[in-house]
């Protein structure tokens, strides 16, 4: 199946002043010149999606120059890039939240009649095989897929939390409940959602123009809970994902939403020393742009800064 990945890159990171004063939250370098986004990139290309949207707003320059200088072309053509978008500039409009922010930017996935749309953040830490999460979604002829990770009870109100039944098909959506729903097979832990989702091409478009003519901005607090009424929605186990090259000694299923200066700092830590929680270095899933000289480069195709002098008009940025 033809994907094609949007990328959600525009938030301010409030909670992360003052590092995010002057640069977003994704352009925040983690460790060993590694920037918050090229997490998710090299997620994206290592699994062989390589027509990536990157939505961006608040202070978008970090991210652009980040794009241009370290994912370095190496395949051209309209389904290999990597390509920042901005907001549209008609009457100073916004993204107003993330789901408006596709919504946006529909003509531009339209363009390339993907059969699936991943929709994927920007400002986590985690290493993802995302064939596998497309898989999952073809097998069970899924229209939305939310990837899940199974979180303690107690700390579960911090999350949109995903309720499901023995396939893991969504009954319920919650954003950030005060009563988390527990696992269908264990009371102490609940489906956190990841910020990670797969749309078939035409329901996301259904989706998103409905939302629009109600005013709806967001996945999680708007589309999301309306779907499990109406839709095949189901919740990937992201603990059940394998990428070649871990270690023993890392942690299992790692992610880490970097939301706050404590979880930016406990990450840094996390990825240090001889035998890291997260080890950066994986030499068969490798998270650096392709030019490093600290690595050789993958052999997967690596994405590129591609514009056409029609999606200038769409603010893509060249």
């Amino acid at each position: 199946m033809k994907a094609l990945a949007v990328v959600l890159a525009g938030g301010e990171g409030s909670r992360l002043h003052p590092l995010t004063d002057h640069v977003p939250k994704p352009a925040l370098t983690l460790a060993n010149g590694l920037r918050i986004i090229d997490f998710v990139l090299g997620n994206l290309v290592n699994s062989g999606i390589l027509s990536i949207y990157v939505l961006l707003q608040y202070k978008p320059q970090a991210i652009i120059a980040h794009l241009r200088t370290h994912w370095v072309p190496r395949f051209h053509g309209p389904e290999r890039f990597v390509a920042a978008v901005l907001p549209t500039s008609s009457g100073g409009a916004k993204f107003k939240g993330t789901a408006d922010a596709v919504y946006q930017n529909l003509n531009l996935i339209e363009r390339h009649r993907p059969d699936l749309v991943a929709i994927f953040a920007a400002d986590h830490v985690y290493r993802m095989d995302v064939r596998q999460m497309l898989s999952f979604h073809e097998e069970r002829r899924a229209e939305v897929t939310v990837a899940a990770l199974p979180v303690p009870i107690q700390r579960a109100s911090a999350f949109g939390i995903l309720a499901t039944g023995g396939r893991g098909e969504l009954t319920e959506f919650q954003e950030k409940p005060r009563r988390p729903t527990p696992l269908p097979t264990d009371p102490d832990r609940a489906y956190a959602s990841m910020g990670n989702y797969l749309f078939n091409r035409a329901v996301l478009a259904e989706l998103l123009h409905q939302a629009h003519r109600r005013g709806d901005a967001d996945f999680g607090l708007h589309i999301l809970p309306r779907l499990p009424r109406t839709h095949r929605i189901f919740a990937y186990d992201f603990t059940t994902n394998h990428v070649p090259g871990v270690q023993p000694y890392e942690e299992p299923g790692y992610w880490r939403d970097i939301g706050t200066l404590e979880a930016f700092e406990a990450a840094r830590k996390e990825v240090a020393g001889p035998s890291p929680r997260f080890n950066l270095f994986n030499s068969q899933w490798p998270f650096r742009p392709v030019e490093s000289r600290a690595r050789p480069p993958t052999e997967m195709a690596a994405a590129t800064i591609d514009v056409t002098a029609t999606e200038v008009s769409h603010n893509v940025v060249a």
